[in-house]
Formats: C-alpha cells, structure tokens, sequence
C-alpha cells in the first residue's frame, strides 16, 4: 500500500483520539465557561463515545452501496462542521449535541478506513497495515495532550475545536483529491435494504464475532485508562497537568512502538497465531497492574511499569484480532469493519462508565477494570481460535 494513502487512512483513523485526547486538560475551563460541574462535562465524553458506536452501523452498508469516498467526505465534513459548533458553543448542552454530531462524522474515518485495509491488503498484509496505521495514529495520543494543553494556556478551550476544524477541513481535501475509490469492480453494489440481515448475519458467525471482541475488550481496557487516568494521576498522585501530558505520551509511545513490534512478528506468524501469545501477556500486565493497585503504595513509581505493558500490549492485539474478523469478507468490508467498530467503542463507553461509577478516591477501579478486560480477551480470544479450527481457514497470503 503506498504511504501517502497509509498517511490519509492514518489521519482519518487520528480523529477520534484527537477530539478526545486533545480536549482532557480543558474539562476544568469548559465547566467554568459553561457553568457545569465535573460530572456534566464528563457527559461530553460519554455522549462523543455513544455517537462512535451508534454511527458507525450507518456508514458501513453506505460504504459496500456507494463506494468507500463519499461516505468518507461526507463523514469528515460533518466531523468538521460540528468542530465549528462545538468551538462556538455557548451552553453545555449546545456542547453535548455538537459532540454527538461531531463524533457521527468521524466514525466514518474509522469505518471507512479498515474498509480500505481489507480492499487493498491480503489478510497478513491487513494486519501489517493495521499495525503501520496504529505508528501514525499512536502519535496523536503523544501530541494531543500536549497541544492541548499549550493551546488551552494561550488562546483558551475553543481553540482546540479551531484546531479540529482546520484539521479535519485539510484531510477532507486530501480525501476528495488523492484518496482513490478503493471498492474493487468486481464486488456487486450491495442494497441499503439488505443491510439489517447482513449485520445479523455476523452476529451469528462465531469466528468473526469472538475476534471482534477479542479486539473490543482489548481495546476497552485503553479507554478505562483513558477515563481512569486524569484523575489518578493529576488528583491523586499529585502530578501537574504538563506532567500528566508526558506520561500519557510516554505510555502511547509505547502502544507505537509495540505496533512496530508486531509488525515484524507478522513475517514468521500468521496474527491467528500471534493472538495466543499477545493475550496471555495483556492478561499477566493487567493482573499485575491490579495487584499494585490493591497494595496501596503511595510510589508512583510501582504503578507505572505494570500501566506501561498493559497499554502498550493492547497494540498487539488489536491489529492482529481486527485482520482476523475481517479476513473472508471482503465483499462485505463496510458492514463488518462498521460492526466490529460499534462493538468496540459499545464496550468502551461501558468499560470507562464503569471506571466512574466505582470511583472510590484510589487506583484501584481502573485497574480493576482493565484487569477484567485482560481475562475477558483471552476468553474471547480462545473461543475464536475453538470456532476457527473448525470453520474454512483464510489464505493468509492472498
């Protein structure tokens, strides 16, 4: 796959990390602004989490119909106009709607974006690229609270959703002039109406279902780190909003680097294989981290290495479990990409809510929920390769 499309579907795929990493440190200056506690500028996030997962089933069976480019424009002009109104917004409801909308668009990016992967790539060579989209992607967790916070400093909170509208504006254009139509000749057009029997379709098809979710709870375990850590680490552990930053950039450069990483295992195992291995690691970096959690220590210290490799091993999971569910429907890219998505983000919103409502002033629930997702993946992960051994075996190389 040449670089510039892998730079395009890497931007595209950056958009949600970017509106939701980028705009953490500003939750004290949005509630100021607006007049809103904690609690209801957390509903941003939650409300932006629905919007992935819900949106995500209509862009699917738009791709397989109309081709992949113009849901994806339309996807990206909506993320951008919806930028637009949540930088204007004047009430935390104007905020909330302008969330939902602004994370319909960029759902679309990621719908659209694994579609391309399985259009263009053999199954392997889908798994390689999917680790090579997570180098490019994994630097907007590193970047964003930075930039964030810098811009939250000089120029306020609606600066960050200038920023995204700006953003997304430029890649909308690089979509309409140098992405191609990606959707092979040969793949008859499929019917809007035939959509709700596909999706239930896959819901009935193991192999697909079980390595969906072997990636969803894998990637769920992310996000309780994502809603778990602002107020572990800046409330708790006492660190300052510039030091959280850092060490929210040091732990994704280590999902990128792990990315990398499984890139090269992917030239001696197939990622059916590779999945084992990778789960079994995420389950003892969880348990660990619990373990840690559950000590009490007051050191900072004991409790990094353990959240490193718990987030860090996620990136070796998700790439190879995605190429997995994907592998044999490549006549029906967008609908499976666009379900396993809602799965995904579906269990994220969960798994985050969860890491609220257990809030007890420790470290201990997000741990405890990551530790729950590690066993959940490797359950997950071993009924997939139960229900691949007896169902047709994907030609790995082609």
């Amino acid at each position: 796959m040449p670089f510039y499309i892998l730079l395009i579907l890497g931007a595209l795929s950056a958009f949600g990390p970017l509106a939701i990493d980028m705009y953490l440190p500003a939750f004290p200056a949005i509630g100021a602004a607006l007049s809103a506690d904690a609690e209801q500028v957390q509903l941003s996030l939650s409300v932006y989490f629905l919007g992935l997962a819900s949106g995500q089933l209509l862009y699917g069976p738009l791709a397989d119909r109309f081709g992949r480019r113009k849901p994806l424009l339309v996807g990206v002009l909506l993320f951008c106009l919806a930028s637009f109104a949540c930088a204007m917004a004047p009430t935390l409801e104007w905020l909330l709607t302008a969330r939902f909308v602004q994370a319909l668009g960029g759902c679309a990016g990621m719908v659209v974006t694994r579609a391309v992967v399985r259009d263009l790539c053999a199954p392997i060579d889908a798994a390689k690229a999917f680790s090579q989209l997570m180098l490019i992607m994994g630097v907007a967790p590193i970047l964003a609270p930075l930039l964030g916070g810098a811009m939250l400093k000089v120029a306020g909170w609606p600066s960050l959703f200038w920023f995204l509208t700006a953003f997304s504006a430029l890649f909308a254009l690089a979509v309409y002039f140098f992405l191609p139509e990606t959707l092979p000749d040969n793949v008859p057009a499929s019917k809007l109406s035939s959509a709700l029997g596909r999706y239930l379709g896959l819901l009935r098809e193991p192999v697909f279902m079980f390595h969906s979710l072997t990636g969803g709870v894998a990637m769920a375990g992310m996000f309780a780190y994502i809603a778990g850590s602002p107020y572990i680490f800046i409330e708790l552990y006492g660190l300052s909003v510039d030091h959280y930053a850092w060490l929210f950039g040091t732990n994704a450069a280590g999902f990128i680097l792990f990315a990398q990483f499984n890139s090269r295992l992917l030239r001696r195992h197939t990622p059916l294989n590779l999945l084992k291995g990778t789960t079994a690691v995420y389950l003892v970096a969880t348990a660990s981290l619990l373990l840690v959690a559950l000590s009490h220590s007051p050191s900072i210290w004991l409790f990094l290495p353990p959240l490193f490799c718990s987030v860090a091993v996620i990136s070796l999971v998700i790439p190879n479990a995605s190429a997995c569910a994907l592998a044999g429907h490549g006549h029906q890219a967008g609908v499976a990409s666009a379900l396993m998505g809602t799965m995904q983000f579906a269990i994220a919103g969960l798994t985050s809510a969860a890491v609220g409502w257990l809030h007890d002033g420790s470290n201990v629930p997000m741990a405890l929920v990551m530790a729950s997702c590690g066993l959940v993946t490797v359950i997950m992960a071993l009924l997939a390769r139960r229900a691949s051994a007896s169902a047709p075996q994907p030609s790995w190389s082609s």
